[in-house]
């Protein structure tokens, strides 16, 4: 009965009821079974062995020290029927709490062998996944250095002296009048103050006023309208993103070159809206049916301009500070090139609207960014520099962002990754020199394209203040 107070497994009871039989002197022993079947161990044939009889006991709850006194009751035992001496019931019952307390501890040793094998484990589960982690981060830091797999198309060349004309749009034209330089041409028409700008925020930044300010905004404008006309979604952007974004859009060589961090938060500010705007698609699955998605965005741009380039002093070519109107497209693989090429035409049509001639430049494989599958220029003509100068981007990404940013759309045959293009309408003041310089008449006066006028309160010049 004793042994049912502590949880053992069947051998030890067996071992259990084998001590007591085997220790009590009397023929005949009484065994209180409690809801256990009598002779479950056993004992019925090691009693057997040891010529002595069970007396079986079928109730749960009994005491053994009562037992004894109910038995002799019933007239079913004699005097000497339970353990006739205190001293051999103690030594049973102290034989049978070492049996118990030997396979408790077995136990206990046991459990306390398996806890510290978990433990073990544990810590070393824990090593192993830390120095994955480390091992995951420097492989997809090493594999996000590969540069994208270029086009055949694309010219190979090692800077962009080797990049390659493609088509020139409009005539360009050298007037017998000298053109100022576009700083001047600003301060002259009272909207230009740098001197102010560089005590507010130093080096790279501007004051724009006047007609002059009212021309870029128009431009901008007109630049969103251009492109809603175009059947792009208008969208005005976060001009801040966090660093799994920044990571996801441009390499790191990019994102130092150019990016600024604000301090103590995860983000950044913008360099272009094509940033956030892509990464607006960050860990999305599209349909297949809702593609190309177009959008065009306005948004400030910030840029360090880290590198051979750096910041024009006086004028407004290079700056920290500017206004971009851009296009985003997304589409199916196999759609790319042509919205490629659908792209850069808008923004030579865009130019050419506001009579500006441009031309076409194909950056060859030294002058692609990591991620860019092929890339074009577009350039504006400067009359006063008789050459041209860049005033747009347009990129094809193949799906290197899609694949950083798990951009993917749903087809019929399953997921698959979509390729990003994006490209520049205007982007100013890069472009409000282009517009200025090619309007400026002998006078000193700015013609406003006719496309512009309406934006502009239906003013045709800009001109000197009397």
């Amino acid at each position: 009965h004793i042994s049912s107070l502590v949880e053992v497994d069947n051998l030890t009871k067996k071992r259990i009821r084998e001590k007591m039989i085997g220790q009590c002197s009397s023929s005949i022993i009484v065994f209180g079974y409690g809801n256990e079947d009598s002779g479950t161990y056993g004992e019925y044939e090691i009693a057997e062995k040891a010529g002595k009889y069970i007396v079986p006991i079928k109730k749960t709850g009994f005491a053994a020290e009562n037992i004894y006194e109910k038995l002799k009751k019933q007239e079913k035992i004699g005097e000497m029927v339970f353990l006739e001496e205190e001293s051999k019931m103690n030594n049973m019952v102290q034989g049978i709490v070492r049996l118990l307390v030997e396979h408790k501890e077995k136990k206990e040793n046991e459990a306390s062998a398996k806890k510290q094998e978990v433990i073990s484990i544990n810590n070393s589960l824990t090593e192993i996944e830390q120095k994955e982690a480390k091992l995951t981060e420097k492989l997809k830091e090493k594999m996000m250095k590969i540069p994208n797999i270029i086009d055949p198309s694309v010219p190979i060349g090692e800077d962009d002296s080797k990049n390659v004309e493609n088509e020139k749009f409009g005539e360009p034209f050298v007037p017998n009048f000298e053109i100022p330089y576009h700083a001047d041409i600003c301060e002259a028409l009272e909207g230009l103050d740098k001197e102010s700008a560089g005590r507010t925020s130093g080096n790279g930044f501007y004051f724009l006023t006047g007609d002059i300010a009212r021309l870029h905004s128009a431009m901008l404008s007109y630049a969103r309208d251009f492109m809603i006309d175009k059947g792009f979604t208008y969208c005005v952007p976060p001009f801040m993103i966090r660093s799994d974004v920044v990571n996801g859009v441009m390499s790191f060589e990019e994102m130092d070159a150019m990016m600024y961090k604000i301090e103590n938060e995860d983000l950044y500010l913008i360099g272009t809206s094509e940033h956030s705007m892509i990464g607006r698609f960050k860990g999305q699955t599209v349909k297949e049916s809702a593609l190309p998605i177009c959008l065009t965005s306005y948004s400030p741009c910030f840029r360090k301009e880290v590198g051979s380039h750096g910041i024009e002093e006086r004028g407004l070519y290079r700056v920290h500070q500017f206004e971009k109107q851009e296009m985003v497209v997304l589409c199916k693989p196999e759609d790319a090139m042509e919205w490629y090429n659908k792209m850069w035409s808008y923004t030579v049509e865009f130019f050419r609207s506001l009579d500006v001639p441009v031309r076409t430049l194909e950056c060859c494989s030294g002058d692609l960014a990591d991620l860019k599958v092929k890339s074009c220029d577009v350039e504006a003509w400067s009359p006063r520099q008789k050459k041209y100068f860049e005033v747009g981007s347009c990129s094809t990404l193949g799906d290197a962002q899609a694949r950083r940013l798990s951009i993917k759309a749903r087809g019929e045959t399953g997921n698959y990754l979509v390729s990003t293009l994006n490209n520049t309408v205007v982007a100013s003041p890069r472009g409000l020199i282009a517009v200025l310089e090619n309007n400026y008449n002998e006078d000193g006066t700015v013609s406003i394209p006719k496309v512009l006028q309406s934006y502009m309160g239906g003013k045709s010049k800009i001109e000197i203040r009397k």
